[in-house]
């Protein structure tokens, strides 16, 4: 089991897409309304994702593989992977992270639509 460290980027995205599908959540209840809005879906699936990540990186759900595109902001010689989030979807989200700076930790580096 891994602690999660979210670097800034991916703490404010997490934080907007959580504050969106709460707002979603509210106005369905209040509309009486039963269907999932798509931004309460899309918040439920990040989240999973970061839950699976910090469980087992490897999880064949993931689909992890490493991203040359980013460079790693801990250690410039070491990897970024690449997680997904949504599978077949346009602009399907996607979690970038990579390993550090301590044992142990992950830090997660963007939470993002697929660039």
């Amino acid at each position: 089991m891994f602690t999660l460290i979210r670097a800034e980027q991916a703490e404010k995205t997490y934080q907007e897409l959580r504050a969106q599908a709460l707002k979603s959540l509210e106005n369905r209840i209040k509309n009486k309304k039963a269907k999932v809005s798509p931004i309460e879906g899309l918040f439920k699936q990040v989240h999973k994702t970061l839950e699976l990540l910090q469980q087992n990186p490897r999880h064949p759900g993931l689909q992890t593989h490493a991203y040359d595109a980013i460079p790693n902001p801990i250690s410039p010689k070491e990897k970024v992977f690449e997680a997904y989030a949504q599978h077949r979807t346009p602009g399907a989200y996607r979690v970038f992270w990579c390993y550090g700076p301590g044992k142990g930790e992950m830090t997660i580096i963007a939470i993002t639509p697929h660039p």
